[in-house]
């Protein structure tokens, strides 16, 4: 991979997560789904995918990811703390 595409993918990953997280998170009305929805879908690429074969940079962008889906989680939780209703 590319150093280019390495540096634009993280905070891509962590945006895309972020989004996809929030609107879960308001549809469903479960502050922590998206996480594992996350978690399983990366367990199911390394698993059955990949057969274990993830090099450093697909962890650091995996990581990126995750951390947007903890993030959306966080903001979700702090808006419906504030008085927020999400639909």
């Amino acid at each position: 991979m590319n150093i280019a595409q390495f540096v634009i993918s993280i905070p891509l990953f962590m945006l895309l997560a972020f989004g996809i997280g929030f609107i879960l998170n308001m549809l469903a009305k479960t502050t922590w789904l998206p996480i594992l929805l996350y978690l399983g879908v990366v367990a199911y690429l390394f698993f059955f995918k990949t057969q274990g074969r993830f090099a450093l940079v697909d962890w650091v962008i995996l990581f990126a990811g995750l951390a947007g889906c903890v993030l959306s989680g966080i903001v979700i939780k702090t808006l419906r703390l504030r008085g927020f209703r999400m639909f």
